[in-house]
């Protein structure tokens, strides 16, 4: 006889969220549960429905059911088959679970036998384990069905904005309200004198609409409907291209001249003025607005834009600014014969770090290998009994940390030891250009290494301002403390601060 405490909850699903399918099977299933629950005396204290594919986990009336079941709100389920409770490894296992556990005392099925025994969790699993095979089984059909109407060249799913659906053929075919506007869109876009926003109006005024929609199409549905390929007869499907078999509405030269329009309003559009060199480059020192450049006569000129209000800062011929640059430059370069020396004496260092970085390495591989062996040890002693399971644990976490952080020393010694000296190379590289290009180099050039030694550019009483960079600053200073053009300059013991302020 029924337990009368005994409650259980009833669970009725259907495999599909459209309104027009498997609309009965609901009805049937509660009908039928209802039925077999009063045959059974089961006392039903709430019922379940749920218009969700049980395919994947996430169902949120079924985690309603199963978090009111672990509450013990209920302690038994009643449902059509078990295919109705899961299709997917995670909700049966959760299912099966409960029952471990002594959540759920019974599963009712009238079309499969379930009593919570080893041998009934075992047939549960199975069951389970078929209705996931159904469902997997039944998706690698879909998608085999799918790639061979692709190689039919037939378009696999619901006709796209144009086209119709031929039921009995299982084919698409034009559309003749919609497929005129949607070619005279083409044309308008291809002519190149119609942007995007405008051949949406014209869309919105012919009256075309989504056939889902009540509402006009969006910028990014005339976007999409303008790149795709389907028009001209090709379906894109999943990012392939295959030949389609379905009448075309425009030909293939309009969509690519409509794509390449795409393509070259996609680019960055020039600016209408003269490539000035130095324009947005400078502030005005005296009202810290952008310096601009004009020509006057012949002749470029860079001048405060005077936006921030009335300024006096003077005009200064771009000719005048190339040389202030030039002698930028030249106050952070170093001669040739001086840069190759300092080169040599950083291959010298290199050596020595190398050397001293093998030594260090090697010394913490010996530590490694002197921890691999205490492991070792560790384990034979906690097996002969000599010391306790908690010792082992907390003197193995001990060596297991050590060797960590000794393999992250030595992937440190790894990284750095090659690259340590490399800035270095970089600057000295750099100073040596700094001179080169100050005597040959374009202006565009001249700037572009000013960049890198200097920042917070100004102009003020026709005079460049700047803040250098370390160690472009020390180079001015230690070329002036050496004394420029003096004897001995080259080879000059005061440079060797230079290179040992920064290793």
């Amino acid at each position: 006889m029924q337990n009368p405490t005994m409650r259980y909850f009833l669970y009725a699903r259907k495999s599909t969220d459209e309104a027009d399918k498997q609309v009965l099977s609901i009805e049937a299933q509660l009908a039928e549960l209802r039925e077999y629950a009063q045959k059974e005396n089961l006392p039903i204290v709430r019922e379940f429905v749920e218009c969700k594919t049980a395919k994947e986990p996430g169902r949120e009336v079924f985690n309603e059911m199963m978090e009111q079941m672990e509450r013990g709100a209920a302690y038994g389920i009643v449902a059509w088959h078990p295919d109705r409770l899961a299709r997917n490894s995670v909700d049966g296992g959760r299912i099966i679970y409960l029952v471990d556990t002594a959540k759920i005392l019974e599963l009712k099925f009238p079309t499969f036998w379930f009593d919570p025994t080893p041998q009934g969790k075992f047939m549960l699993s199975i069951a389970f384990g078929q209705s996931k095979y159904y469902v997997d089984n039944l998706s690698e059909n879909v998608k085999r069905g799918l790639r061979q109407k692709l190689r039919n060249g037939i378009w696999p799913s619901r006709a796209p904005m144009g086209y119709l659906n031929d039921e009995k053929n299982h084919t698409i075919y034009v559309d003749a309200d919609r497929a005129p506007l949607i070619k005279k869109a083409f044309e308008l876009y291809g002519s190149g004198e119609y942007s995007i926003r405008e051949i949406r109006e014209f869309l919105k005024n012919a009256g075309l609409v989504g056939r889902n929609q009540k509402k006009a199409l969006s910028i990014a549905n005339c976007h999409y409907m303008l790149r795709n390929p389907i028009y001209y007869g090709v379906i894109r499907f999943y990012g392939e291209l295959h030949e389609g078999k379905h009448e075309a509405i425009i030909p293939k030269a309009l969509f690519d001249k409509c794509q390449e329009l795409f393509k070259n309003k996609s680019k960055p559009k020039k600016r209408g003025f003269k490539p000035y060199v130095y324009r947005g480059v400078f502030h005005c020192e005296s009202c810290g607005g952008f310096i601009t450049t004009e020509t006057q006569k012949g002749h470029n000129y860079l001048r405060c834009t005077k936006k921030k209000g009335p300024c006096a800062e003077p005009f200064l011929r771009e000719e005048q600014m190339d040389l202030q640059v030039r002698e930028i430059l030249k106050g952070v370069s170093l001669p040739p014969a001086l840069a190759a020396n300092a080169l040599e004496n950083i291959k010298a260092e290199e050596l020595k770090a190398a050397q001293a970085g093998e030594a260090a390495a090697q010394n913490l591989r010996d530590k490694l290998v002197v921890l691999t062996d205490q492991l070792g040890q560790l384990l034979d002693l906690v097996l002969q009994g000599t010391i306790t399971q908690p010792e082992y644990v907390t003197k193995k976490a001990q060596l297991v940390n050590g060797k960590k952080e000794i393999e992250n020393k030595l992937a440190a010694f790894a990284r750095e030891g090659r690259n340590r000296l490399e800035p270095l190379k970089r600057f000295y590289a750099l100073c040596e250009n700094a001179g080169k290009s100050a005597v040959s180099g374009s202006p565009s050039e001249n700037l572009q290494i000013m960049r890198k030694i200097g920042s917070n550019f100004f102009l003020g009483g026709q005079k460049i301002k700047l803040k250098f960079n370390f160690p472009s600053e020390q180079v001015r200073e230690l070329r002036q403390a050496a004394g420029f053009g003096k004897p001995g300059f080259e080879t000059s013991e005061i440079w060797r601060p230079l290179r040992d302020s920064n290793p």
